[in-house]
C-alpha cells in the first residue's frame, strides 16, 4: 500500500497537492514533463493549472506504461474520490483474482500510483485518490465512445435523459419499492447493480440467451444495436435495466452491472509486469566484434562510393524537395543494393553532414567541404562520425515510398521524413540488447513486447513497433551491432564514450598494394591506402566487393584516367610501382592503345568543333551514319564544326569508339578533375525534437527556487489597507495583481526604503507578461526603485510605471 499522506487533512485541489511537495518532489515532475517549464509557472497555482491542460495531459498519459496506464484508467471509471482499496479491487477482482499467479497487479499498484502522483495525474491521500480531471475526461465512458477499459457509463449517465415514469417501470420490474423521485429510484437501481448478492439473484432468473448477449458486451465495447421489436431475450434485459438505452436503436451495459459480471476487473488482463527481453542466442564476444567491425568497414566503403558518385553531376532537387525515385534506383544500383538500402545510406550520409544540396539555380545535390576532411580521417573515427550521426537523428528512412496524411509520396531527402520519436526508439532498443548477457541476441517478438508494454497508447505503439524494425536492421548493416549482439564498441557509443580506440584494432590496416592479373583485373587484398585508392578508382571500375575488391581494366577506365590528366607513363610507373605480381602485357596494351588514340581528336566550343591533323579520320567520322545527330560539316580539311555541344559531342565521339579530347580556347587539352564539384559550407540536419528539451539540474534548481518564491508573493499575507485609500477600495483577489495609485504606489515603496522593510508588488514588464513579487526597496529615485527581489533572490532595478500596484507585508512575512 503507497505511503500514506503525512497532512493533517487531505489537499483539496491539486495546488495544494504539489503545495506540499519538496523541492526534490517538485523538480521529478518538472524533469519528467518538461513541458510545464515553457515557460517557468509564475507559482504553484500556475504550475497546477498547466499540469491540467489537455496538450500536457495527454503527452503525460502517452508515457506512461502499460500498467501506469491501465491504473488510470481503473481510476476514470471508479468513484471520485476512490479509496486505494476500490482501485485495488479494481485491478486485482473483488476476490482478488491475481492472487493465483502470485498477486503480481497488487504488489505492482504502489509503483503505479506513485509514477501517476510524480506526473501531477493523481493527487489526494490513500481514502481519497483523485485523477486530474482532464485525465478523466480523456479516459472515462462517454455517450459518444466507451472507456478504453471497455466500460460504458454509469446507472446514472446512462438514464440521465430517461423519463421518470420508464425509470420507475425498471425499479417495479426488478423487484424493487417505488420511489417518489427518478434521483431516488436511480440510486436504489444502483444500490441493487453494486450488491453482489442481490445481483447474483436476479441474474439467476434471466434466460440463457440473455447471459448470452451478456457475455457478448461484457468486455466491451458495451454498445449493441436492436430492432423496433428486439427478442426475447434483450427484451428481458432491456426491462431490468440490465440494459439501457443509449440511443433509438443503440442500448449499452450500464458499468455496473458489466463490473459483476467480470468480477469486479476494470480490465480482462492486467500487465503489471513489463514482459522479459530474453537471449534468443548468445554468441562470443570476440565473433561479435569482428562480425560488427566488417560491417563498419563495408558501411565505410558505401558511403564514400556512394557520396563519391554524386562529385560530377549530382541528382537534381525536386522542385518539392528530396531525391527523384530514378535517381534512388540509380544509386542502387551504383551500389549494388536495394532501394530501402540505398535510401538508409543517403540519408546517413545527409545525417553526417557529406552531402547536401549545392543551393545553384540548377538545384543538385553534391559532397560538402566536409566531405573531404571527412575521407583524411583514420577509418574507426570515421565510423564513429557515421554512428554519432545515425543515433540521434531523426529523419527515418524507412517511410521512403510511403505516403504523408495528404497522398504524397515520401521521398529521399525529401521533406516530412522527421519523426521525433525516432532517436529514443533507438536508443532504447539497443539499451535493451545492452542489457543482456555480453553476446546476447534478443528474440525482436520479445523485444517488440517490450516497447509496446513501456508505451502502449494506441497510435503510436504502431509506429514504435517500426522503429524498432528499422533499428534492428540499420544497427546491423552500421555495425553497432553484429550478429544481432552490441559490439564493443557499439556500446562505448551508447555509454557517450568514443568508440574508435575499441573499432580501431578490430579493422584490417590499409595495404599499399594490388595484385595485377591476366585477365584485367586488379584484386586489393585490404582496404587501400587513399593515395592508392583514389588514382585505382579513376583507371579501373569496382566488379566485386568483399573481404578483397576486385577491380577490372577497360578502355573507358583507362580513358577516364587519361582525362583526369595522367599519362600513360605515368600509369606503367603507378602499376608498377604498387603490384605485388608483374604488370600483365595485356594491360600494358591497353593503356597504351588508348593513350595512343586519346587527344587524336579534339574538341572545342563554337557551338562545338572537332578538330584532327588526319583529314583522313575526320572524312571516316563524317561517313558514319552514328555522327548524323551531332550535326558535323567541315569547316577546313582538318576542322568539323558541329550543332551538338562540347559535352554532347565528347560523348557522342566517345560511343562512336573513338578517343577525343576537350581543349581549352588556347588550344590545350582541358584535365577533368575528379573532385571538381563541392557545395558551400554546409551545416549537418538538426534532429527535430520530441517536445520541449529535457531540463539540467541548474535549470530545474531556478524553475523551483522562481515557483517557490512566486508562490511566496502570492500567498504573503498583506496588512490590512488604510480606510479610504484606493487599495482599501480595490483590494486584489487570491491571485490577482495588486492596484494602487501612482501617488501611493511611490509613497509605499518610498517608506519601504527607509524602513527595511518588504512590499508585495504587481508588475508587468515590456513583454506584457504580468508577475507578482516581493521586493525589499533599497533606493527610490528617477523614476525607478531598486531592491533585493525575494522571488528572483537578486538584485534588481523596476521601472515605477510598470508596477501595477503595491501592499505592505505582515511583519511575519520576509
Amino acid at each position: 500500500m503507497p505511503e500514506a499522506s503525512t497532512a493533517a487533512a487531505s489537499p483539496r485541489s491539486l495546488a495544494e497537492a504539489l503545495r506540499a511537495r519538496d523541492d526534490v518532489a517538485l523538480a521529478a515532475l518538472l524533469h519528467a514533463r518538461p513541458d510545464l517549464l515553457n515557460p517557468v509557472p509564475g507559482d504553484v497555482t500556475q504550475l497546477a493549472t498547466r499540469a491540467g491542460t489537455r496538450a500536457s495531459v495527454v503527452r503525460a498519459l502517452d508515457r506512461l506504461d502499460r500498467f501506469a496506464l491501465q491504473t488510470a484508467e481503473a481510476l476514470a471509471v471508479a468513484p471520485d474520490p476512490c479509496p486505494y482499496a476500490v482501485l485495488e479491487s479494481l485491478l486485482t477482482g473483488e476476490n482478488g483474482a491475481d492472487a493465483a499467479e502470485g498477486g503480481p497487479a497488487r504488489a505492482e499498484l504502489p509503483r503505479a500510483l506513485g509514477t501517476l502522483r510524480d506526473q501531477a495525474l493523481v493527487w489526494g491521500d490513500e481514502d481519497r485518490l483523485r485523477l486530474v480531471r482532464t485525465a478523466r475526461e480523456l479516459l472515462a465512458p462517454s455517450a459518444q465512445r466507451s472507456s478504453p477499459t471497455g466500460l460504458g457509463p454509469t446507472v446514472s449517465e446512462a438514464t440521465a435523459g430517461m423519463s421518470p415514469t420508464r425509470i420507475q417501470e425498471i425499479v417495479a420490474a426488478v423487484g424493487l419499492p417505488p420511489t417518489h423521485d427518478a434521483v431516488s429510484a436511480v440510486t436504489a437501481l444502483t444500490g441493487l447493480f453494486t450488491d453482489r448478492e442481490r445481483m447474483s439473484a436476479l441474474l439467476d432468473e434471466a434466460p440463457a440467451e440473455a447471459h448470452q448477449v451478456l457475455g457478448r458486451l461484457v468486455w466491451g465495447p458495451p454498445y449493441g444495436e436492436v430492432t423496433p421489436q428486439p427478442a426475447p431475450p434483450v427484451r428481458w434485459l432491456r426491462d431490468r435495466g440490465l440494459l439501457l438505452p443509449a440511443s433509438a436503436r443503440t442500448v449499452v451495459l450500464p458499468r455496473e452491472v458489466a463490473l459483476h459480471l467480470r468480477g469486479g476487473l476494470a480490465h480482462r488482463r492486467t500487465a503489471p509486469l513489463a514482459p522479459p527481453v530474453g537471449a534468443r542466442r548468445e554468441h562470443r564476444p570476440q565473433l561479435v566484434d569482428a562480425n560488427a567491425a566488417g560491417q563498419a568497414l563495408a558501411a565505410l566503403a558505401t558511403v564514400e562510393e556512394l557520396v563519391k558518385s554524386w562529385e560530377h553531376a549530382g541528382p537534381a532537387v525536386l522542385r518539392a524537395g528530396g531525391l527523384a525515385v530514378r535517381d534512388l534506383k540509380r544509386a542502387a544500383a551504383t551500389l549494388d543494393t536495394t532501394e530501402p538500402s540505398a535510401a538508409f545510406w543517403i540519408e546517413l550520409a545527409y545525417a553526417a553532414g557529406l552531402l547536401a544540396s549545392d543551393g545553384e539555380a540548377d538545384e543538385r545535390y553534391a559532397p560538402t567541404p566536409a566531405f573531404d576532411l571527412w575521407c583524411e580521417l583514420p577509418p574507426a573515427e570515421r565510423w564513429s562520425a557515421l554512428a554519432s550521426a545515425w543515433l540521434p537523428a531523426t529523419r527515418t528512412a524507412g517511410l521512403v515510398g510511403e505516403q504523408d496524411a495528404k497522398g504524397r509520396t515520401l521521398s529521399t531527402l525529401g521533406p516530412d521524413l522527421d519523426r521525433s520519436a525516432a532517436p529514443e526508439v533507438r536508443r532504447r532498443v539497443l539499451d535493451l540488447i545492452a542489457d543482456l548477457p555480453e553476446g546476447g541476441s534478443p528474440d525482436p517478438d520479445a523485444l517488440l513486447d517490450r516497447l509496446a508494454w513501456e508505451r502502449p497508447v494506441r497510435g503510436t505503439s504502431d509506429l514504435r513497433a517500426r522503429l524498432a524494425h528499422w533499428t534492428l536492421t540499420e544497427a546491423e548493416v552500421l555495425g553497432v551491432t553484429g550478429r544481432g549482439a552490441v559490439s564493443a564498441f557499439g556500446r562505448a557509443l551508447l555509454e557517450h564514450r568514443d568508440p574508435a580506440p575499441l573499432l580501431a584494432p578490430l579493422l584490417p590496416e590499409p595495404v599499399d598494394h594490388v595484385l595485377l592479373q591476366a585477365d584485367l583485373t586488379a584484386v586489393a587484398p585490404g582496404p587501400l591506402r587513399r593515395p592508392l585508392g583514389d588514382t585505382l578508382a579513376v583507371l579501373a571500375d569496382v566488379e566485386s566487393k568483399g573481404g578483397a575488391t576486385v577491380y577490372r581494366f577497360t578502355p573507358g577506365s583507362v580513358r577516364r584516367a587519361l582525362d583526369a590528366g595522367h599519362t600513360a607513363v605515368d600509369l606503367h610507373a603507378f602499376l608498377a610501382e604498387h603490384s605485388r605480381t608483374p604488370v600483365p602485357q595485356p594491360l600494358s596494351y591497353l593503356i597504351d592503345d588508348v593513350a595512343r588514340r586519346h587527344g587524336h581528336l579534339r574538341v572545342g566550343a563554337a557551338s562545338s568543333y572537332v578538330r584532327c591533323d588526319d583529314d583522313g579520320m575526320l572524312n571516316e567520322i563524317l561517313a558514319d551514319k552514328r555522327s548524323a545527330g551531332l550535326g558535323l560539316r567541315r569547316l577546313a580539311p582538318t576542322v568539323l564544326a558541329a550543332q551538338a555541344e562540347p559535352g554532347a559531342l565528347l560523348d557522342g565521339l566517345r560511343a562512336m569508339g573513338y578517343a577525343p579530347a576537350a581543349e581549352s580556347r588556347t588550344g590545350d587539352v582541358l584535365v577533368a578533375r575528379a573532385d571538381a564539384h563541392r557545395t558551400p559550407a554546409r551545416s549537418a540536419p538538426v534532429p527535430v525534437p520530441d517536445g520541449p528539451p529535457v531540463p539540467d539540474a541548474t535549470l530545474l534548481g531556478a524553475a523551483v527556487r522562481a515557483i517557490r518564491a512566486g508562490d511566496l508573493a502570492a500567498t504573503a499575507v498583506r496588512k490590512e489597507p488604510a480606510p479610504g485609500s484606493s487599495a482599501d477600495s480595490a483590494a486584489p483577489a487570491p491571485g490577482e495583481l495588486p492596484r494602487t495609485s501612482a501617488a501611493e504606489t511611490l509613497a509605499t515603496v518610498q517608506a519601504a526604503a527607509l524602513t527595511g522593510s518588504a512590499v508585495w508588488i504587481g508588475y508587468v514588464n515590456a513583454e506584457g507578461s504580468a508577475s507578482q513579487r516581493v521586493i525589499a526597496p533599497v533606493r527610490v529615485e528617477g523614476g525607478f526603485v531598486t531592491g533585493y527581489d525575494h522571488t528572483a533572490d537578486e538584485v534588481r532595478t523596476y521601472p515605477l510605471h510598470r508596477i501595477t500596484g503595491v501592499a505592505e507585508l505582515a511583519e511575519d512575512q520576509v
